[in-house]
């Protein structure tokens, strides 16, 4: 894939090359057997943005990390969003940012959103930062008016790869997955961006319309009319959780309350519509756009905001819970309103056990933490364990399959110290001596991985670390044993 690269303005750097931030390194190893870590960064006139503020951080953490294989993961993964997928410019005067996903020249709703929530916190020491954050909300704001049933958008060179899927495909559109957290993300991450700045100059009128076109699908998309709505999906593929059923309308679903979902966010479809890890997110989402359309004097849409939300949360208390044989109530993952459901998690987020991650509740939850439990056993049909590590995967990449993302995560909710230092060992230990986070690997060899280069796993393995720090858990982080295996 080609790289094709705004001109520089505001930190925006030169051109890069499609594997610059995989090149190879020199690497070389001291008379006594002492490893030597070298940056697999780009080099500084070749990374795409450059933040003084997250720079001083990598300084900073590098500093109180004693364990030099995390340090280097660190410092490789923790600013490669900015590094190698953030395209920054100004449109009419105004921010802009386009964020690939790091190997697919797209942008995805979800993962553009996730990619940059960790640099939030430094926008206060930022300025040039904190306008590429606003960039990348106005640039989702404007893909969300062209279809909000779409998952990933193209722009800067991209192309649509999927022009024979059986939906309606507009221009600038890569592929038009229904997936309800893909309307959430955007909304998410605009509240968290208004926390961090108090900044309200996203949320203009645009803004606010986007919003009313997002509310609109989620009330089509209770099916509350029969569950042929305006969208449907098809695509030919021997790959089944690639495509919708009944002519691409999906499996039916009861008008309970609950928003479906034609897709997960692993971009595989739904068995059941309702998606319940992503209706959580859609409820405290729409908590969330509840309070910045306040600010705005938006009070009659926040109040519908709310209203679905309410709704929604009162049918996951009512449809959404199981009773376990053996973890006793449980969140299930699916269901379709009739009384079925289907009980596993997958790898991605939001996913049952990501839903403290993304605010969705307490990790003291006792439903919740029965769910944990559940997930993380192999009672979990997508639950692998094997000799190179255990953790969720899911349909999209194969079985036995483990993403490094599911123990990120569960190292992010745990309150245990000893099972956080059990996650960050595998993650360091699959890296296949690279240096970077891989969407998933086998359960028996690490060195088996799907994409070297995925900058949302590598950015959330620097956000935690960030936040382990921050929590003065730097014991911690320098009791993890080095891995035996050699860097390449």
């Amino acid at each position: 894939m080609k790289l094709i690269v705004a001109f520089a303005i505001l930190g925006l750097a030169a051109p890069l090359a499609a594997n610059a931030a995989l090149s190879p390194v020199s690497i070389s190893a001291p008379s006594d057997n002492t490893q030597v870590y070298v940056s697999k960064r780009p080099a500084k006139d070749a990374r795409l943005f450059y933040s003084d503020a997250v720079e001083k951080e990598i300084v900073r953490v590098k500093k109180l990390l004693k364990n030099p294989y995390l340090a280097w993961m660190f410092e490789n993964c923790y600013p490669n969003t900015l590094d190698t997928t953030v395209h920054y410019s100004l449109e009419n005067g105004d921010d802009d940012t386009y964020v690939i996903t790091g190997d697919i020249n797209a942008m995805w709703l979800r993962d553009s959103s996730a990619q940059v929530l960790p640099y939030l916190e430094l926008c206060k020491k930022d300025k040039k930062l904190q306008r590429m954050l606003r960039g990348v909300i106005r640039r989702q704001i404007k893909y969300l008016l062209l279809d909000p049933y779409a998952n990933a958008f193209y722009g800067h060179g991209g192309k649509c790869e999927h022009t024979d899927d059986g939906t309606e495909m507009k221009p600038g559109v890569f592929e038009r997955k229904y997936e309800l957290d893909s309307l959430c993300y955007p909304f998410f991450l605009a509240y968290a961006y208004y926390q961090a700045t108090g900044d309200l100059s996203p949320f203009d009128e645009l803004w606010v319309k986007a919003v009313r076109s997002v509310y609109a699908v989620m009330r089509e998309q209770q099916r509350k009319k029969g569950f042929r709505t305006s969208y449907r999906f098809t695509r030919h593929t021997s790959a089944m959780h690639d495509t919708q059923s009944n002519s691409g309308y999906g499996h039916p679903a009861n008008p309970v309350g609950l928003i479906a979902s034609a897709f997960r966010p692993s971009d595989d479809c739904t068995i059941f519509p309702f998606l319940v890890p992503s209706n959580f997110f859609a409820v405290s989402v729409l908590q969330k756009t509840a309070e910045i359309l306040d600010k705005i004097h938006q009070t009659p849409l926040a109040s519908d905001c709310r209203s679905l939300a309410n709704e929604v949360h009162e049918a996951l208390l009512k449809y959404a819970v199981v009773n376990h044989p053996k973890y006793g109530k449980i969140y299930a993952f699916e269901v379709d309103g009739f009384g079925s459901q289907l009980l596993m998690d997958d790898a991605n987020a939001p996913g049952l056990l990501s839903m403290p991650f993304l605010g969705c509740m307490s990790t003291s939850d006792p439903i919740y933490q029965n769910t944990r439990k559940f997930v993380w056993s192999l009672d979990n049909p997508y639950f692998f364990k094997g000799s190179a590590g255990e953790g969720i995967g899911g349909p999209h990449v194969g079985y036995d399959m483990i993403w490094p993302m599911s123990a990120i995560v569960k190292a992010y909710t745990s309150t245990n110290d000893q099972e956080i230092k059990q996650c960050l060992t595998e993650v360091m230990n699959c890296d296949a001596g690279l240096g970077f986070i891989h969407e998933s690997f086998d359960k028996n060899d690490a060195n088996h991985f799907t994409r070297s280069w995925m900058a949302w796993a590598n950015t959330i393995f620097g956000q935690l670390i960030v936040k382990l720090v921050n929590e003065n858990k730097i014991d911690l982080l320098n009791s993890i044993p080095v891995p035996n295996h050699p860097v390449k």
